[in-house]
Parts: structure tokens; sequence; C-alpha cells
């Protein structure tokens, strides 16, 4: 595996308190049934924030990964975080929690704004950051709080997503390695996974808040997140196999040689098309989307951290972590555990 030089070395993670689970959810609806949702999402039960903002689960989750793992705040060279939803247009939310947990003022900090595969980008900054020398240890925050977004009686929406935020910390290594990445852009596909409203291109307006109900019974406005289910798996089932094949073939590795899979954690309905569509056997493929829900950019370093927790991956353990969604948008690499 070539192009190494950095490697994770921590990952801890915060759920907020809030609990929604099915039975609330059809007790809201109205309609469908615990089953039901479970069957569709492979989800019981998601965690949501309850006034909390980015910055609040960011920082909670970095004082876990201190605390957790020995890490001294002041070795911390650079910041990344990625959000979909920041406290602020201005200042970035990178520099609130900078401040928030005390990191010294030499300190580079940064919001980028990207959703289902925002982890594997990180990784792929933090990497640049360290192989160039800009930083020694790079702190990657993924954390989103998406579920404000949703409204709450689109039941394909709420049914799926949950919050969270990881704190994933990046250094120089020789031995937990990142390797090549296989990243891909499709701008195209921008409508189908959105929140049409609100910010620049379409101001909040009251047009903008008008509701409406879809042939499905699904409540939105153009304020709250969208979803084309159908057209997001069409492009999930036509983008991931690839970029799998094409991350191997970039490591001179075969389907043989990982040790686990690590995928974004869409629905299991997805998760399950393309484990098959792939070939990937069920023992080497992870899970953990039950009781937390779809989270966005802190699906991939959450699983990798319960993972590792249930002696499912390994020192030395060779995991694909792919990540793919809004966008559209996908990346792929192969870390060395």
């Amino acid at each position: 595996m070539k192009g190494f030089g950095a490697g994770v070395r921590a990952i801890s993670y915060y759920l907020p308190p809030k609990v929604v689970d099915n039975k609330a959810l059809v007790e809201e609806f109205g309609t469908w049934t615990e089953d039901k949702i479970y069957q569709k999402t492979g989800i019981r039960e998601r965690r949501v924030v309850d006034g909390e903002l980015v910055s609040d689960l960011a920082t909670r989750a970095v004082e876990k990964l201190f605390e957790e793992h020995g890490v001294d705040r002041n070795d911390i060279d650079f910041l990344l975080l990625c959000t979909e939803s920041p406290d602020y247009y201005l200042p970035a939310t990178a520099c609130v929690v900078q401040d928030r947990l005390g990191l010294k003022k030499t300190t580079g900090a940064l919001d980028f704004n990207l959703g289902c595969s925002g982890f594997v980008y990180g990784l792929a900054l933090a990497k640049g950051l360290i192989g160039t020398g800009i930083a020694k240890k790079v702190l990657l925050i993924t954390a989103d709080t998406l579920t404000r977004t949703v409204h709450p009686m689109d039941k394909s929406t709420r049914t799926i997503f949950g919050d969270a935020a990881a704190a994933t910390l990046v250094e120089g290594s020789d031995t937990a390695r990142i390797g090549d990445f296989i990243l891909g852009t499709d701008g195209s596909g921008m409508e189908k996974l959105i929140v049409p409203a609100g910010a620049w291109a379409a101001p909040r307006s009251p047009e903008t808040a008008v509701e409406r109900t879809n042939k499905w019974g699904n409540t939105r406005s153009a304020e709250n997140l969208y979803m084309n289910g159908p057209e997001v798996l069409k492009f999930t089932v036509e983008t991931v196999p690839s970029a799998v094949r094409q991350t191997l073939d970039a490591h001179s590795l075969k389907l043989d040689d990982i040790d686990l899979f690590v995928f974004h954690q869409a629905t299991k309905l997805i998760l399950e098309h393309l484990r098959k569509e792939i070939g990937i056997p069920e023992e080497k493929f992870y899970t953990n989307i039950e009781n937390k829900g779809n989270t966005v950019s802190a699906t991939i370093p959450m699983a990798l951290r319960d993972a590792a927790d249930e002696g499912r991956l390994r020192p030395g353990d060779r995991v694909m972590v792919v990540g793919f969604g809004v966008g559209f948008s996908w990346g792929a690499t192969i870390l060395r555990w």
C-alpha cells in the first residue's frame, strides 16, 4: 500500500441524550407500525438534539477523545469540522469549537460542508496536512444535527436520521496508516437530497414556509430536508461498487484481502443491497445503525469505534471505509488499523 505517512490514532463520539424510538414515531404519524419502520430502515431508535448545537456535540465528542485516549489538547495543530448544520453562516463553527476546547491559538481551524462522504474527505484533508508538514496532529470532527431540518410529519426522512458528533485524531504514523483515496462528485444530483430554501439561493419567505403533503402522506416545506429515495438508491448502487473496485485496484488488493468493510450507515435496505451486489461476506460487513440512525458525517467513525470495541477490528487489520450521499459525492480508502 503506497502513499502512507498518516494514520487514525483514536476515535470517540457523542450522542445527544434524547431518544426517539419507532413506537414514538408511530404514535405521532398515526400510520405505519414499529416493525414496518424497522424493516424499511433497519433502525429501532435514533438520538436527536433538543436545543443542542453542532458546537455543543462537537465539543463533548472531543472532550471524550481527550479523556478516553489521554490526548493532550496542546498537541493539536489543526481542527477540521465537517458539518451541514453550522451554528452560524459565519464565523466557521470550527473557530467556536477551538475556543470552547481551549486549543492553542496557533491551531488552524476550518469548516467544510459535506455529508455522508465527509469523513472520508476529512481523512484526505488531514492526510494532506500531515504529509505536507503543515500539521502533525489533526483533529477531525464530523458532527451534524440534520434532524433540525426534518419536518416532523415527513416519514421518508424522520424515520432515518439521527444526530451525533465524532472526533477522530489523525497523526503521523508508520503503522496505523491511511491509504490512497478514490473521490468523486456528480453535482447534477444536487436536487435529489437537499434543503431547498433558507440560504442565499432561496432565502426564507412566506412562500418557502408553505407546507405541502405528497401522495405518500409526507409533509414538508421548501425549508425542510427533501430526499428522493429512489434516486439516491440508484446513485448509490451505480457508484459504490465501482468505487470499491477502484479502491482495491489502487492498493493492488482483492476483496478477500480486506478484514472489514465499514460503509456510511445509510439504511438497512441500501447497505444490504450493496453488500450482496459487491459480494462481501456478512462477517466482514459492519453495521451499527439499529440504535443510532443515520447520523450523516458521523456514521463511519462511530462504526469504526464500535467495531474496535466489539473486537471486530483489531490492530493490523485492513478496513475499507466508503462514504456516499449528498452532493452527490462519494469517497473511499483503506485504513491499516
